[in-house]
């Protein structure tokens, strides 16, 4: 079993794609409980596609990928607020509107290239084993802006997750928190599309975080556990891929959503025998529950 890990890492190739992913599955791990605590999947899933014209852009004027990840994450984001704040619409209705308008922008922006179908595939899937220094450095820096973030919004984050009035009763901003959230959501997505593309990305916003949801109740607990959870769907996964000869960014993301029904199936078997009720228990912090009144 050891020989199955060391020679799946022998390479240099390996071991930064191994670097890269872990920068990746802990970044998200932990801006990723926030967004499986808050039901913001379908935001995290458009985000991770609405940034996609921005890096065809990139592609076609010749500048910098990331730099154009930034601005296409940067529309989407006023973009929905531009529709909460003018329109009686819901948040998922201008979620939806922008992520089908940015995704088909920036599919018909590719489709203008010579190279069309290998562009899109790198771009949504990702090449975690073309992970460079520069991507790694880029990594680090979003990773330690990410756990600032975390730690120092989380008390205006928590109260933000159960309930926005109560939390401007106590000063605490409510709309400032979730447009730092989403800076923060934007930020890990543009800085790991390149590692595991922009499709891949969101099954690391979801996955571990959702898994480790089904176990624990308190948010930094969940963190914690999810960051465990992506750190080993980015092992095994890049073993498998290197000896079952698969894309590797794929592997790593079908490992991340596989954890996630054992420990369904793993927990469900526990309430039967146990004779529990069954339901995902709330989360709970400091003894506030999420969603509680």
């Amino acid at each position: 079993m050891i020989d199955f890990f060391l020679d799946a890492f022998g390479s240099q190739i390996t071991r930064r794609a191994l670097l890269g992913g872990l920068l990746t599955a802990t970044m998200t791990s932990l801006i990723g409980t926030w967004v499986v605590i808050r039901g913001l999947a379908f935001f995290g899933d458009a985000m991770a596609h609405g940034v996609l014209p921005g890096i065809a852009l990139a592609v076609v004027w010749g500048f910098n990928l990331t730099v154009g990840a930034a601005v296409s994450a940067l529309v989407m984001v006023l973009g929905v607020n531009l529709i909460h704040r003018t329109t009686k619409l819901s948040d998922d209705t201008g979620i939806g509107l922008l992520f089908v308008g940015m995704l088909a922008l920036g599919v018909v922006i590719i489709s203008r290239q010579n190279t069309f179908a290998g562009d899109l595939n790198g771009f949504l899937f990702g090449d975690v084993l073309g992970v460079r220094r520069g991507e790694l450095v880029l990594g680090a820096v979003a990773l330690v802006i990410t756990v600032l973030g975390v730690v120092v919004g989380h008390r205006p984050f928590l109260a933000l997750s159960i309930d926005a009035d109560k939390a401007a009763t106590l000063g605490l901003r409510p709309k400032l928190a979730h447009v730092a959230m989403l800076i923060l959501l934007s930020l890990t997505v543009v800085a790991s599309f390149r590692v595991v593309g922009t499709l891949l990305v969101f099954g690391f916003l979801v996955a571990p975080p959702a898994t480790a949801v089904l176990l624990v109740r308190r948010v930094p607990i969940a963190m914690g556990v999810a960051v465990v959870f992506g750190w080993l769907a980015v092992v095994l996964g890049l073993a498998v891929s290197y000896h079952a000869d698969t894309a590797a960014s794929a592997t790593v993301a079908g490992v991340a959503v596989g954890q996630f029904f054992v420990i369904l199936a793993a927990t469900e078997v526990l309430r039967m025998a146990s004779g529990r009720r069954r339901g995902v228990l709330p989360m709970n912090v400091d003894g506030v529950t999420a969603g509680s009144t």
